[in-house]
Order: structure tokens, then sequence, then C-alpha cells
């Protein structure tokens, strides 16, 4: 009997190549963006669209349904472990004033919690008739709300859901007629009419980019309830548009690192720890205003991407995932 040896969708992991890497420079070139105008447009462009690719391929990767035990083992378990860690680098090497708030959590760990909650509803509210119009209706609106940004990460979950439930409706069917030479056209053009658009945008010092942030309200934004509702629907708009034009115009072909893409909880945990000590425990990262200081940047944030892509670190990330409470064949 012959064995069918399915291969990989290098597609999907070049994206995530690029989604992990944005991710890190977009943590990096933060504190410099007041100095810089490259990394100022940068960051804008970054921020328009990595997180809602980002939550579209988790959705992808989500078709199946898994049990909330699971989910815990998964998501629950990886979450309380690095909020651990992430509470110990904190208080004992940053000497941050910090408590251990499993309800609140810390830096990129929101991540972990929203796709934990998304998972274990979507298959709920799928059965739902018209359900992304309720999702977006639902990303909009609690913008009015005064929740604590950071509780439950509510306000982001609520704000991203729309792409993972895409992500999870998207069938690799559609990619023919998306990366067809009239679809990669449209969606260089795309690209092209975004990126200058936010490039204008971040020029104008009346427009705050927290509007892609998904975590805060209207009013910490000083916006009327009229422009908030419009700017986080533009960004809803942006955000769509960019994650399939990127998707059209990625390579499908097996790339150096394309394995990168395989690995991608390890580069997203360990390059916030070591982003944090940089951003409060030296000045290195406020004043990159030179072409070279950019470019060294940038080198060092593929640098990191490569390194917490090795073995040791995915290794451990790998053993938390898959921990278990019980031990296995037992109640």
């Amino acid at each position: 009997m012959t064995t069918i040896q399915k291969t990989r969708d290098y597609l999907f992991d070049n994206y995530k190549v690029l989604l992990i890497f944005l991710v890190v420079v977009g943590h990096f070139i933060g504190p410099s963006t007041k100095c810089n105008s490259f990394l100022l447009a940068l960051k804008w462009l970054i921020v328009s669209f990595h997180m809602p690719a980002f939550v579209f391929v988790s959705g992808y990767f989500s078709k199946k349904t898994l049990s909330p035990g699971a989910l815990i083992q998964k998501l629950a378990i990886p979450y309380v472990v690095y909020e651990i860690i992430y509470y110990l680098l904190y208080t004992c090497v940053l000497h941050k004033e910090t408590g251990l708030y499993l309800l609140k959590p810390k830096f990129t760990l929101w991540y972990l919690m929203a796709l934990f909650f998304w998972r274990l509803i979507t298959p709920y509210v799928k059965k739902i008739p018209h359900y992304m119009v309720f999702a977006i209706a639902a990303g909009l609106l609690i913008g009015l709300s005064d929740m604590e940004n950071n509780f439950l990460t509510i306000p982001r979950a609520l704000v991203f859901y729309p792409y993972f439930l895409a992500g999870t409706a998207f069938e690799r069917e559609s990619l023919p007629m998306l990366r067809s030479s009239k679809g990669k056209l449209f969606s260089g053009v795309c690209i092209t009419v975004i990126a200058l658009f936010l490039i204008f945008l971040g020029l104008q010092k009346n427009v705050p980019m927290q509007i892609f942030y998904g975590r805060y309200n209207y009013s910490s934004m000083k916006q009327s309830i009229t422009e908030g509702l419009s700017w986080r629907l533009g960004s809803y708009v942006i955000g769509f548009l960019m994650t399939y034009s990127i998707l059209a115009l990625i390579p499908e072909k097996k790339l150096r690192c394309s394995y990168i893409g395989t690995r991608t909880m390890a580069i997203y945990l360990f390059h916030g720890l070591i982003y944090s000590y940089f951003r409060y425990c030296t000045k290195l990262l406020n004043n990159i205003d030179t072409a070279a200081a950019t470019i060294l940047l940038l080198a060092f944030c593929a640098g990191l991407t490569a390194l917490f892509s090795l073995k040791p670190f995915t290794a451990f990330t790998g053993t938390v995932s898959n921990f278990h409470l019980t031990k296995k064949g037992t109640a």
C-alpha cells in the first residue's frame, strides 16, 4: 500500500514569515517614529494590515473545531506560562510596577487570549445568519464603550474577529482567481494606493495611528462617534484589501526562509521579551534617525526573527503548548 505524503502549503508559510517579521519590525521601530519620517510611514503601513492579516491566517488554520480541553491545553496553559514569564521580566529585570493580572494580558499576549475566545465561540457564531455583519457591527460598536481596553482583551478581540471569521471561511480554491494576472494587477494597484494614502495620513497630526490598534475607544482618541465609526469602518476596508492583495502576490514556492512560517509562536513570544528590555532599560530605540541606523535596525529585526525560529526556542513553545494537566489515558 502506498502512502500519500502531504506537501506543505508554502504560500501560507511565506505569508506568515512576512507577517511575523512585520510584527517584530512594528514593535522595534515604534519609539523612533517621532524622529524618523521613513519609520513613521512604515509604521502606518504595518499597523494597517499586519494584525488583520495574521488573524486572517490564524482563522484559515482554525477550520477544525477543537474541544474546550484542547483549547485549554494549546492556548490557555501557554497563556498562563507566558504571563508568568512576562511578569518575572517586568518585575525582576525591568523593575516595573505590575502584578500577575491574568485577566489583563501583557503586551503581545493579548493575541493568545483572543485566539482562545475566537476558537471557542466561532462554531456557534457561524450558525447565525449573516454572522459577518454582526461581527463587524460588534467591532464598530465596542468603540463606543468605556470598557478598560485590556480587560480580557475584549475590545481587540471584537475588532479583529471579522478577520478571523473571514479566514475560517476562505477556501484555497479561491486562490487561482485571486492570483490571476488581473487579480495581481488589481492587488498591486490596491497596495500602492493604500500605501500612498497611509503615508499622507501619517503626516496629518490630527489622525491617531491608534485607529488601527483595535484596543482604544473613540473618545480616548478624541474622535466623535461619527468620526470613530467612520475611521474604524475605513480600517476594515484597508485591512481586508491589504490582506487579500498581499496574499495574491506572496510567492507560492518554497523559499529559504519558508520554514520560519511554521515557527511563529516562538518568535512572537521571545521578541517581545527582548523588545521590552530595549524599550525600558536602554535608549537605543529612541533616536534611530539616520539611514544607516534605520538599515541596521531592520537588519537586527530580521536577525531576531531568524534567531527565535531556532530549535531551542521552538522546542520550548512546543513543549508548553503540548503540556497535559493529566497523564494521557487517565480520567
